[in-house]
């Protein structure tokens, strides 16, 4: 998306009518808008690449161990867990220090 607004912002720099009026300035801005389009054709060769050699084959294991995915998803419910805790003994931390405070902070 970056490259992609990128190559926007060059070709709209392009499209300015102070590119009529000064050469020096429109061959500046010819030069970005190339090089902006060569960055964005590199960049999408480059997400392609990662899709291939990457992505598709994780999908593909991912399938054949679900032992693998289990553990991840009972990581995640176990870190929502811990952050949900975590708050609750910084709130009765802040809290006067009574009886009832202390026993909860315990807890």
């Amino acid at each position: 998306a970056m490259s992609k607004s990128a190559v926007k912002i060059s070709s709209d720099l392009l499209s300015n009518p102070l590119c009529e009026q000064e050469p020096s300035f429109l061959e500046m801005v010819t030069a970005f808008d190339t090089a902006m389009k060569r960055m964005d054709s590199f960049n999408q060769e480059k997400v392609n690449q990662i899709q291939k050699t990457v992505i598709e084959p994780l999908k593909k294991f991912s399938s054949v161990f679900p032992s693998l995915n289990m553990a991840v998803k009972r990581r995640e419910q176990t870190l929502q867990d811990y952050k949900r805790l975590q708050s609750k003994v910084e709130k009765y931390e802040e809290k006067e220090r009574t009886g009832p405070v202390l026993a909860k902070l315990h807890q």
